[in-house]
């Protein structure tokens, strides 16, 4: 009480949109690769779009594909998704929307897929922006 109280101050837990957590996240990859990748200076070796997919198709396609690109030894992969709806301000109740789009991240950090994936990162605008990520991936052991 008095003076030996903490200052108390203003705490709002806003939700973070995926964009803004995959930009605080550090990057595992080399920063010159990372630097010309985010640029758009990399052509995707492949593409894979759920676009339009329920996740029930989604994961287990999304799944495979990753796996079966690093045994085919391909090193950076695009994955569409779409952006999903815009936020209305006026909706009384807020909705989820852009659903892939949130899930594709925590789909590439669980196992068996997280062994694979060096660095998940937006896509340029050249190859989908916000509606799409690359997904560099480790070299096959």
């Amino acid at each position: 009480m008095g003076q030996k109280t903490a200052p108390r101050t203003e705490t709002h837990d806003f939700h973070k949109t995926t964009s803004d957590r995959m930009k605080t996240e550090g990057v595992n990859m080399d920063a010159r690769a990372f630097t010309r990748m985010k640029r758009g200076r990399l052509e995707p070796e492949g593409r894979i779009d759920l676009h339009g997919m329920t996740l029930d198709q989604a994961h287990p396609a999304l799944s495979q594909f990753i796996l079966t690109a690093q045994a085919r030894g391909l090193r950076l992969v695009l994955v569409i998704t779409g952006k999903g709806l815009r936020e209305d301000p006026y909706d009384p109740m807020p909705r989820r929307r852009g659903v892939l789009k949130t899930q594709v991240p925590m789909w590439l950090k669980m196992p068996p897929v997280a062994q694979a994936v060096l660095q998940v990162t937006e896509a340029h605008r050249k190859h989908g922006g916000g509606g799409a990520y690359y997904v560099y991936l480790r070299r096959r052991r």
